[in-house]
């Protein structure tokens, strides 16, 4: 059963691994039923599917997490993510069906959702390019209870581009996002997210646990 008593026996689901500001519940939201997220420039359509996702959880994911490019709805930097890249990145695992995780990918590349993406390659490969820009990379990190990990990125490399440090709106969702699934501290979520290639030519440990407790 889903949290909002749905029946999804007999669905196909995957692990969406949000890493951005969709780690934020209330921003994820956005993408599921439609609107405009808090501080957000754009709204966004929804999914077919708008019911909640039957699970969620913290995960930690192999390689980086960085800021380049201008965003269209924060301003400021993007979040995207490197799996080549070293360390590990903070996400949030949700348990979605294709076609949520279809319509959420195809409103993350600025596309109309209502097709259902074909993910044997990516699961088989590890990564798909859709097309050439932000968000437009499928990229799979296994599997957990017999569920495929999936999120989608960029098609470059954390070193190929110049970094761009996150807006202050876009860095608190991914602050309540981390805070609310890995139950981290103020101190060890600013010190993450500050220390992320392109975050750090904007801000410091300090300034961050400032802005999410000001």
């Amino acid at each position: 059963m889903t949290e909002n008593g749905e029946d999804r026996r007999g669905a196909d689901l995957v692990w969406y691994a949000a890493y951005g500001s969709n780690m934020h519940a209330s921003r994820l939201r956005c993408y599921l039923t439609g609107g405009t997220p808090e501080g957000g420039a754009r709204s966004v359509p929804g999914c077919r599917d708008r019911a909640e996702p039957a699970r969620s959880m913290p995960m930690m994911l192999p390689g980086i997490l960085y800021f380049a490019t201008e965003s269209l709805v924060w301003t400021g930097g993007r979040a995207f993510y490197d799996p080549d890249g070293p360390g590990e990145t903070a996400a949030r695992a949700y348990l979605l069906t294709v076609a949520q995780f279809s319509d959420i990918a195809a409103q993350e590349m600025y596309r109309e959702p209502g097709v259902d993406l074909d993910l044997t390659e990516v699961i088989a490969c590890g990564r798909v390019p859709l097309g050439p820009g932000r968000y437009e990379t499928l990229s799979c990190a296994g599997s957990f209870d017999g569920y495929p990990i999936l999120t989608c990125t960029a098609p470059w490399k954390h070193g190929d581009l110049p970094g761009n440090a996150p807006s202050p709106i876009y860095l608190r969702h991914l602050a309540a996002g981390l805070m609310e699934s890995h139950g981290w501290s103020i101190d060890t979520t600013a010190t993450y997210l500050a220390t992320r290639p392109g975050a750090e030519l904007g801000w410091t440990p300090e300034t961050v646990a400032a802005l999410i407790f000001p």
